[in-house]
C-alpha cells in the first residue's frame, strides 16, 4: 500500500479573558523564626489587600513556600568571601479573574498600597484552554487535509482512507506576548495611575501527523 504523511499544523488566534497575577515575597532574618512570621505577616497584609478589592481571602491561593540559608557577599584583604546572614523566606502566590481592566486596576492599586512589598507580574491567559485545544486540534486536522489533497492532485494521484494519526500530546501554553511588571512600589499609589491595558491577542500552534493510503 502507497501512502502519504503530512504534518497538519494547528493555528488559533484567541483574545485574552483570563488574568493571572503572580506574588513574589521574601523576608531575611536572622533568626528562622523571624523570616517566617515577618514573611506571613506580609501575606496577611496582601490578604487584606485582595478582600478590600472585592476577593475571597482564599482567592489568593500560595504556589510554593521555599525557607532556606540566607548568605551575603563581603570583601576581606581584597579578597570576596560570603558568609551566612541568616534566612529568607519566600512565599510564591497566585490570584486569577475573568478580564476585567476595572477590576485589575483596583486589585494593582490595593496590593501596592497594602505595604506587603510584594513583586508582581501580571499575564493574560485563556479560562478555559481545553476549549482551545479543541479548535487547534480540529485546524491541524483541516490543514492536514489540504496538504494532502493539494500534493495529491499535483502528483496525479488519489487520496484515499485515513490510515494513521501520530500526536504528542504537546503541552500549549496559552498566554499573551503582553505582560506587567510591578517591582519595588512600597508607596501608595492612586486608582488613575494604572494603566489602562489591552494585551494581544494569544496565537497558538499544535501539531499532528496523518498518513492516508494514495492511489
Amino acid at each position: 500500500m502507497k501512502t502519504i504523511t503530512v504534518k497538519g499544523i494547528g493555528t488559533v488566534r484567541t483574545k485574552p479573558d483570563y488574568i493571572v497575577i503572580l506574588l513574589e515575597i521574601t523576608e531575611i532574618a536572622s533568626e528562622y523564626i523571624n523570616a517566617v512570621n515577618g514573611a506571613n505577616e506580609r501575606i496577611a497584609k496582601l490578604q487584606k489587600a485582595v478582600q478590600s478589592a472585592g476577593f475571597a481571602k482564599e482567592d489568593l491561593k500560595t504556589r510554593s513556600f521555599d525557607v532556606r540559608t540566607h548568605y551575603e557577599n563581603y570583601t576581606e584583604n581584597g579578597e570576596y568571601k560570603n558568609r551566612f546572614a541568616g534566612y529568607a523566606c519566600e512565599y510564591s502566590l497566585k490570584l486569577s479573574f475573568d478580564f476585567d481592566n476595572k477590576r485589575l486596576a483596583q486589585t494593582l492599586t490595593a496590593i501596592a498600597n497594602s505595604g506587603a512589598d510584594a513583586e508582581q507580574s501580571i499575564s493574560f491567559t485563556v479560562k478555559d484552554p481545553q476549549k482551545v485545544s479543541v479548535e487547534l486540534l480540529k485546524s491541524a486536522a483541516q490543514n492536514a487535509r489540504e496538504k494532502a489533497e493539494i500534493l495529491c492532485a499535483a502528483s496525479g494521484v488519489t487520496l484515499g482512507e485515513l490510515v494513521n494519526i501520530s500526536y504528542d500530546w504537546n503541552d500549549v501554553i496559552f498566554r499573551s506576548n503582553s505582560s506587567m511588571y510591578e517591582r519595588g512600589i512600597a508607596s501608595a499609589i492612586p486608582l488613575a495611575a494604572v494603566p489602562d491595558f489591552e494585551p494581544e491577542d494569544i496565537n497558538s500552534s499544535d501539531t499532528a501527523a496523518f498518513v492516508w493510503e494514495i492511489k
